[in-house]
C-alpha cells in the first residue's frame, strides 16, 4: 500500500515536470534521480542468506506443488505467507498449503523470525538442529504433520518462545528438560504424539503457562505436584496415557483452571473430562482435601 502511494505522488510529480519550461534538463534530472529512489525503495530486499533459506525451504518440501506457490523471480514480499519488515523475514505462514518434505537446515539462517506456522502440510523427518538460531521466535506451530523423532534440545535457546504447537506429529522419546527452560511459554500443546517416560518436575518453571496438552501419548508415573505451581493454568490434557497414583491434591490452588482431562490411564480414580468454571475433579479434590484435614475443634477440659 505504501509503495503505491508513493508511486501515485510520483505520476503526479512527473506530469507537472512534463509541462514545459526553461529549465526542463534540470527537471528531467530530479525526475531521474526520483525514479532511482523509488526504484530502489520498491526492491528493496532481505538479505542473500534469507532469501537462500526460504529458497531452500521451497525445494526441499516440493514448492511447486504447493496451493499457492511462489514465483521465485518476483520480489520476496509477493511471496504467499511470507511477511517482510525493515528488510528482514519475520514471519512465515503457510498453513493447509501441501508442503511435503523435510524442513531444511538452512531455516536456522531466518534469524528475525517471530512466527513460523507450517500445521496442516505433509511435513516428516525430524526437527533441525538450527532452529536454535531462531532466537527472535515467539510462536513455533508444526501441528498436524508427520514429524517424527526426539525434540532437539537446542530447543532450550528460544527464550522468546510463548507457543508451541506440535500436536498430531509422530515426535517420540522423554520430554527434554531444555523445554522446561522455555520460562516465555503460555501454550505447550504436544498431544497425539509417541512421547514417553514422565512429566519433568521442572515443568513448575514455566510459570507463565496457561495450556498443557500431553494428551495421547504413552507417558507414564505420577502426575507430579509441580504442575500446581503454574497458577496461571486454565487448561490441562491428560488424558489416554500411563499415568499412574492419583490426581495431586494441590490442584485445588489450581484457581483459573476450567478444563482438565486425565481419563483413561492409570490412575487410583476414574475421573471424568470436565470442562467448565469448578471443573468437578477440582471439585472432588476440594472434598478430599478436607477429609484429610478436618478442622479442629477447640475443647473446654472439665475440672
Amino acid at each position: 500500500m505504501a509503495i503505491k502511494i508513493v508511486f501515485h505522488l510520483f505520476f503526479i510529480y512527473f506530469a507537472r515536470l512534463a509541462k514545459p519550461t526553461k529549465s526542463k534538463p534540470m527537471k528531467t534530472l530530479k525526475l531521474l534521480l526520483v525514479c532511482l529512489c523509488i526504484s530502489s525503495y520498491s526492491y528493496a530486499t532481505i538479505s542473500p542468506e534469507e532469501k537462500n533459506a526460504l529458497i531452500t525451504l521451497f525445494n526441499a518440501t516440493n514448492g511447486e506443488q504447493w496451493n499457492i506457490s511462489w514465483y521465485l523471480d518476483q520480489p520476496v514480499d509477493n511471496w504467499h505467507g511470507v511477511k517482510i519488515k525493515d528488510q528482514k523475514v519475520i514471519e512465515i505462514n503457510l498453513n493447509f498449503n501441501n508442503l511435503n518434505g523435510q524442513l531444511p537446515e538452512e531455516i536456522g539462517n531466518l534469524i528475525y523470525l517471530k512466527k513460523i506456522n507450517l500445521g496442516f502440510n505433509k511435513l516428516s523427518g525430524t526437527l533441525p538442529a538450527s532452529i536454535q538460531n531462531l532466537t527472535e521466535l515467539e510462536s513455533l506451530e508444526l501441528f498436524s504433520n508427520n514429524f517424527e523423532g526426539p525434540i532437539p534440545v537446542e530447543i532450550g535457546a528460544l527464550k522468546k518462545l510463548e507457543s508451541l504447537k506440535l500436536y498430531n506429529n509422530q515426535f517420540s522419546g522423554e520430554l527434554p528438560v531444555e523445554l522446561m527452560e522455555l520460562t516465555s511459554l503460555k501454550e505447550l500443546l504436544l498431544g497425539s504424539n509417541l512421547f514417553i517416560g514422565q512429566i519433568p518436575t521442572e515443568i513448575q518453571a514455566l510459570t507463565k503457562l496457561q495450556k498443557l496438552s500431553l494428551m495421547n501419548n504413552q507417558m507414564e508415573g505420577e502426575i507430579p505436584a509441580e504442575l500446581a505451581q503454574l497458577t496461571d493454568l486454565e487448561e490441562l490434557l491428560l488424558s489416554t496415557n500411563k499415568f499412574t497414583g492419583d490426581i495431586p491434591l494441590e490442584f485445588v490452588n489450581l484457581k483459573k483452571l476450567n478444563s482438565i482431562m486425565v481419563s483413561n490411564n492409570q490412575l487410583s480414580h476414574e475421573y471424568a473430562n470436565i470442562s467448565g468454571k469448578n471443573p468437578e475433579v477440582l471439585m472432588a479434590i476440594q472434598k478430599e482435601t478436607a477429609a484429610a484435614n478436618p478442622p479442629v475443634e477447640n475443647t473446654i477440659e472439665e475440672e
